[in-house]
């Protein structure tokens, strides 16, 4: 059984850990409200963009002059898995969860024969990844020096991608994220980006609105789409960062209730041993006293 001067040292170093999940929980909610703001702010932009590349890409539409980015190389082997998560710990289930998504797509693509390439941005889905597909890994982006996201990040990422395609490395490429819903909910997501998946007209959505466009639609294509590539890989990371924060608020919360709990068998358990303690030394006192008389 721990001596007392154990359980004290085991109470004050559990109330040590609390006080730091507390403090990680209110930095947490801090920069939580930041990182919300800025992917709610994200997605009509996001939204509208791809409403307006559907548009078009419906006008042009078997059109032979199509960008590769929307028709595609025509084949379905080769599959680039850009995987984004993030850079710390300590935020539950945020990480894994998002590389199980990536995992589980990997393998029902190597078990129907194809080839799988994956694309890492962020520290912890590679640390996770090369356990099982460092052979697979192509290439790895750490944002960890960067203190606030950029679109000029996700271009950075996007161009890669683009270098890659261009170069007939892959078919097609699929985005892993998490998208932010509430702290207590995060939704693993995995998004067709090349080549882009475009949504067919509603049966009851009436006749299709018609657009003389200046270039021509093949034309506007050809720019607008790397744009939007950029834009959605902007768009995970602003919903990832989100998710993480509202991830690691709701960990450290569940943390520092556990070390309150803790903290309270602990003391219960020292108190008890302690006057289990006083009262031996009691009747050893007075065992002792009628000994002598």
């Amino acid at each position: 059984m721990a001596s007392l001067k154990d359980m004290r040292v085991r109470i004050a170093s559990t109330k040590a850990t609390q006080k730091i999940t507390k403090a990680m929980q209110m930095v947490a909610a801090s920069k939580l409200r930041r990182a919300q703001t800025a992917a709610e702010a994200a997605r009509p932009y996001a939204e509208k963009m791809d409403a307006v590349i559907s548009n078009i890409a419906n006008a042009a539409a078997g059109s032979p002059g199509a960008p590769p980015l929307l028709a595609g190389t025509g084949r379905d082997q080769v599959h680039l898995l850009l995987v984004c998560t993030g850079e710390r710990g300590l935020s539950g289930a945020f990480n894994s969860s998002i590389v199980r998504l990536a995992r589980e797509r990997a393998l029902s693509l190597l078990s129907q024969g194809k080839e799988v390439k994956i694309f890492c941005v962020g520290r912890k889905g590679y640390e996770q990844l090369r356990r099982t597909f460092e052979k697979n890994i192509v290439e790895h982006v750490d944002l960890r020096s960067v203190r606030q996201l950029g679109f000029v990040n996700a271009e950075d990422i996007a161009k890669k991608v683009l270098a890659r395609f261009d170069a007939g490395e892959f078919d097609v490429c699929t985005l892993f994220y998490s998208r932010f819903k509430s702290v207590i909910s995060q939704i693993p997501t995995a998004q067709q980006i090349i080549p882009l998946v475009v949504e067919a007209p509603a049966a009851n959505a009436g006749p299709p609105t018609s657009y003389e466009y200046e270039p021509e639609e093949d034309e506007i294509l050809t720019r607008l789409l790397p744009r939007n590539l950029a834009v959605q890989i902007f768009r995970a990371l602003l919903e990832n960062n989100a998710s993480f924060y509202g991830a690691q608020m709701s960990a450290m919360d569940n943390a520092t209730r556990n070390a309150g709990e803790m903290i309270r068998k602990q003391t219960l358990v020292y108190n008890r041993t302690r006057q289990a303690q006083i009262t031996k030394e009691l009747i050893e006192i007075i065992s002792g006293a009628e000994a002598a008389v």
